[in-house]
């Protein structure tokens, strides 16, 4: 038989830096021929755009295949075995795989379908990487005592002790291999490593913890790890374990094409006030800036906002602005999209 293909499942809450560090994977893959699952929880697939618009040479079109429009953990036959068989019956195998999940996923699911026999005879998963904005754990964005929710479900299932974000934070955490902690520069050192030793005792025996800035981390740190992470599926214990399905009631997403946007730092006023005033969670997309001939990335976490050229407008091309907006359910869609349009 021959050798597996190993895949690194790359999860972590929306905002955390997954594909920032996939894009840096890419440009440090020495030599590795990579192909790449993407997964969005939303109807426009944003992350994909951005890995094809790093300007990398080993970044192809038919090397990265996206999943948009709900959790892969929700969709592992419809979605991602076919997806997987598409990567897999290439004429030129890739080396490695890479799946970013979406930030609302849970990967135990996914690990769970390596056991599916149209991939456990092809494929091994070589480990799972979940990716935590420091940040936001630094803000409190997480509930601190994950134990105490998960003893409160156990004694009393009848309750609702629901805490979404907690939930899904808990039980990414629970399946890592690595835990990055990512945008460590922009919290002090003691907090960090406060929030480190606090990891460190949330995660699996043998799960291990790791800095980094700008998702900036060695490859080689994260690629070879050998967990064979199906094989130990029971040992990644989970808030969701026993339960047939999960689904994301909590959450909602949409778009806003806001046109082109003349006056960036009034555009960014605008979107804090949007998320300061509405459940949202994320914001990401593209901008069409009038006479500017390049398109501009927008990434939003929280009141966090950066803006970046990444790439040409190709001839053809339709320039238009794009914003995926996720939040809890309930967004008031006509009140944010009338204060992003001003």
């Amino acid at each position: 038989m021959a050798e597996k293909i190993p895949a690194t499942v790359i999860t972590g809450f929306l905002g955390a830096g997954k594909t920032s560090l996939i894009r840096h994977m890419i440009a440090n893959n020495d030599g590795r021929k990579l192909a790449f699952l993407i997964n969005e929880f939303g109807d426009l697939g944003i992350d994909r755009e951005v890995l094809l618009g790093c300007g990398i040479e080993d970044c192809g079109e038919d090397d990265i295949i996206e999943l948009a429009n709900g959790c892969i953990c929700c969709t592992v036959a419809d979605d991602f075995l076919p997806a997987m068989e598409k990567i897999l019956n290439r004429d030129n195998p890739p080396d490695h795989i890479i799946i970013e999940t979406s930030g609302l996923a849970l990967p135990k699911p996914l690990v769970k379908a390596f056991n599916w026999p149209e991939v456990r005879a092809r494929v091994t998963v070589d480990g799972v990487i979940t990716v935590v904005d420091t940040a936001a754990l630094a803000e409190g964005c997480f509930t601190a005592d994950p134990a105490a929710l998960l003893a409160a479900r156990i004694a009393d299932p009848a309750l609702d002790h629901d805490d979404p974000l907690e939930e899904v934070f808990q039980d990414q955490l629970a399946c890592a291999d690595v835990v990055v902690m990512n945008k460590t520069d922009l919290v002090p050192n003691d907090i960090v490593a406060a929030l480190q030793s606090d990891l460190a005792a949330r995660i699996r025996p043998g799960a291990s913890v790791v800095r980094s800035a700008h998702a900036r981390i060695d490859p080689a740190v994260l690629l070879g790890i050998g967990a064979v992470a199906e094989d130990d599926i029971d040992a990644r214990r989970s808030l969701h374990d026993g339960e047939d399905d999960h689904d994301h009631d909590d959450f909602e997403s949409f778009v806003i094409s806001p046109g082109p946007v003349t006056d960036g730092e009034a555009f960014d006023e605008r979107l804090r006030q949007a998320a300061a005033e509405h459940n949202i969670l994320r914001i990401k997309g593209f901008l069409d800036r009038p006479g500017k001939a390049r398109r501009e990335v927008v990434q939003m976490v929280g009141p966090r906002l950066d803006r970046y050229y990444d790439r040409d407008w190709r001839v053809g091309e339709e320039r238009k602005s794009h914003l995926v907006v996720i939040g809890f359910a309930g967004l008031d869609k006509k009140a944010i999209w009338e204060t992003v349009l001003g």
